[in-house]
């Protein structure tokens, strides 16, 4: 077994939180916002990954980092502008990047071609923009003074710099996330060691007595005199994979003499003529000094930090820290939260023989019942709480699915995202992942219209796909708008003909053509290619939906656009439901979707043709659903002044009133998917084990109130068939 398996999936793991954070500084800069300390957390990014990457021997990661870097050091040093073309390389860059740390860590392939042509392209970038020169050399800034550039190999000779400049003072403190980490210090002074003689002191001045230590904390710190012909940049790539985790600072006298010593000869005429106060260390890069830096107002000198060490402290200390964070293995909390259901059902189990025992609800057993339903409940969302995770890494990954299919198609399309820190439950991500995946790609495809059609339709020559999550109800909505052309409703309808998907001659309401589309097997791609025309897209993207407890809808406007709307539960856990009887048998109606209880008289209920009812509540009419016999648990429907109205609204807005037999109460019961278990049945959303041990079904109630408008204008719905 690999020794370092356990650190290098630590790594991966920071990779993916590198990755995004480069990837959401890269669309803020795409959108206009230029602040230094965005462009400083896309290098640190790029410039964390590259420190890891080094440590573990991925070559081809590091040497594609570096050229990425570079370009980025431009950027932070203001000698490359952040123009829009080159943003999209970066952003282009910032895609074969992940390509790159998914095949190191899985081993798969990657595009020679496609890193090699983003390498070059970022490489030509720094070669225009002089980058190509300013290796070894130190840049001056607001000094008041002219920026100079100092090459050291050209003001003196190999002898000078090899006497002057082989004395460092490396002043190292870790900070406690260095040894979380799995961080040694020993390993870094053996690697300092073999770069020439060393001697190292260690402070201990800020060790606490034995009663005050915390075993997490860090209180050593060491300085280092180390002699060598190495650059500076050498000792710097030592702790690159530790340098946000600790307090870093290298200096060189020697060099500073040799700088003063040409100051006159580097000095213009206009310019202060005292000598550079602080120390100036020989680098690789165009960095500011530290007397620049310390120049400037505080924040300034945040957001244009330098790459030595004292400004990289101080750029990491200026922002907000972080709440502390531990890595969980994911099969701990999903057996936790397993465990935490069982939990739930035992105490109603328990709750339901106490009730049947017949005790007083104010004796002592029933209060102490109560308490434990009320501590059960705070657990449950607790634990529920550590699996809610913000939807933005998600949506992050759409970004690239609409720059690839947008090239393919040779579209101008801007990615708009709303409400990416919505959270909703980590297994509702993950599977949303493949259907989002599916309508981003169509909508780009399918939705928005060629450059030349929007021009001629007096829209901008770019689309525009939004891409927005918010909670509603109980519930998380995600939709996927674009401002395109919207749904040819007669070219839909003619090809669900042609497929012999619907009766040449069936009356269809605009809604219903609209979820054509849906159906197996459709597509308004005549020939199949990369991107889609297979007819397994929609459908395909519906079941998926379906799957996960929500339904998927559709609003378009003809020559306006399109906009998918997906209602998803936001835990697949847990919900509070009203426990009701119908025909003998239990359900439970999601609480989220009650407006209020209603007992129906007479006077209020209206026949509305055939088979309809309505009742008259709060001067509207309000379609009347007996739920026993919309699910065939009876065949007639019943008397609903014998009966409890529930006054329920679906994801739509629209309502209905719920005939039930009985109330049994109100109570937090655990998911368990019907789908997996047994099949998908329509009008019904998934089960639950009640605390008598019996199975109830939950009800859907988007789905009845669907079946309801569809029955009518004409539509025959089974409710309780497999489909």
């Amino acid at each position: 077994m690999d020794p370092m398996a356990a650190i290098k999936q630590t790594f991966f793991q920071e990779c993916e939180e590198q990755l995004s954070e480069l990837e959401s500084g890269l669309l803020r800069m795409e959108d206009g916002d230029h602040d230094p300390e965005t462009i400083n957390a896309v290098f640190r990014a790029v410039h964390s990954i590259k420190g890891g990457a080094g440590a573990f021997g991925f070559d081809d990661l590091v040497e594609f980092v570096h050229v990425f870097e570079t370009t980025l050091d431009l950027l932070r040093s203001k000698t490359l502008e952040p123009t829009p073309a080159i943003i999209k390389t970066l952003l282009r860059a910032s895609d074969i990047l992940s390509d790159l740390v998914r095949a190191a860590r899985e081993g798969g392939p990657v595009n020679n071609d496609d890193v090699a042509a983003i390498k070059d392209e970022l490489a030509a970038l720094c070669k225009a923009s002089g980058g190509d020169d300013v290796a070894g050399g130190i840049t001056f800034e607001d000094l008041g003074f002219s920026p100079v550039l100092i090459d050291l190999d050209a003001l003196f000779s190999e002898e000078e710099i090899a006497s002057s400049a082989n004395v460092y003072i490396i002043k190292f403190k870790p900070n406690p996330s260095l040894y979380a980490k799995a961080n040694e210090t020993i390993r870094l002074f053996r690697q300092l060691r073999e770069l020439g003689e060393m001697t190292v002191e260690c402070d201990t001045s800020e060790i606490p007595f034995l009663t005050e230590v915390d075993p997490e904390g860090a209180y050593l710190s060491w300085t280092m005199h180390l002699k060598t012909e190495a650059l500076e940049d050498k000792i710097r790539e030592i702790f690159e994979f530790v340098e946000w985790d600790c307090e870093l600072s290298i200096s060189s006298s020697d060099v500073d003499t040799l700088l003063n010593e040409h100051y006159d000869a580097l000095t213009p005429a206009d310019a202060d003529p005292s000598p550079v106060a602080a120390p100036v260390a020989r680098a690789t890069e165009v960095q500011p000094a530290p007397a620049a830096a310390a120049a400037k107002s505080a924040p300034a000198a945040q957001t244009d930090a330098a790459a030595n060490g004292d400004a990289k402290k101080n750029d990491h200390n200026a922002a907000s820290q972080p709440q502390a964070t531990i890595r969980v293995d994911l099969d701990k909390v999903d057996r936790l939260i397993n465990l935490v259901g069982e939990l739930v059902i035992n105490q109603a189990v328990l709750s339901q023989r106490v009730s049947e025992a017949g005790l007083s609800r104010a004796s002592s057993v029933m209060i102490g019942l109560d308490e434990l339903e009320q501590l059960t409940r705070d657990i449950q969302d607790s634990v529920m709480a550590i699996r809610a995770q913000p939807v933005k890494p998600i949506f992050q990954r759409m970004s690239r699915i609409v720059r690839e299919v947008a090239a393919m198609t040779g579209k101008e399309v801007r990615l708009v995202v709303d409400g990416e820190n919505t959270e909703v439950d980590k297994t509702v991500i993950e599977r949303l992942t493949d259907p989002l995946t599916h309508m981003i790609r169509n909508a780009v495809d399918h939705g928005i219209e060629k450059a030349e059609n929007r021009l001629a339709a007096g829209k901008p020559e770019e689309g525009t796909l939004k891409l927005a999550a918010m909670h509603r109800s109980g519930r998380i909505v995600i939709e996927v708008g674009d401002d395109g052309g919207g749904i040819n409703r007669p070219r839909v309808r003619q090809i669900a003909i042609s497929k012999g998907l619907i009766p040449e001659d069936a009356q269809l309401t605009d809604e219903e053509i609209d979820n054509l589309i849906f159906l197996p097997g459709f597509s308004t791609n005549e020939t199949a290619s990369a991107i889609s025309g297979r007819g397994v897209g929609m459908d395909v993207v519906k079941r998926a939906i379906q799957q996960l407890g929500g339904r998927i809808s559709i609003s378009s406007r003809p020559g306006l656009g399109s906009t998918f709307s997906m209602s998803l539960p936001l835990t697949l856990a847990v919900l509070d439901g009203m426990v009701v009887t119908v025909a003998k048998q239990t359900l439970v109606v999601p609480l989220t979707a009650i407006i209020e209880t209603l007992q129906p008289k007479q006077e209020n209920v209206h026949a509305l043709g055939t088979g309809v009812r309505v009742i008259k509540n709060r001067n509207s009419f309000i379609p009347l659903i007996d739920v026993g016999s919309m699910l065939r648990y009876r065949s007639e429907d019943i008397d609903p002044t014998t009966q409890v109205a529930l006054l329920i609204e679906s994801e739509s807005s629209s309502k209905c009133a719920l005939l039930v037999d009985a109330i049994q109460g109100q109570r937090q019961v655990v998911i368990k998917s019907l789908e997996t278990n047994y099949g998908h049945v329509h009008g019904i959303a998934a089960a639950t084990i009640l605390g008598d041990g019996r199975v109830a079904l939950i009800v859907d109630v988007d789905a009845i109130v669907t079946g309801v408008k569809s029955d009518s204008v004409g539509s025959d719905i089974p409710m309780m068939a497999a489909e």
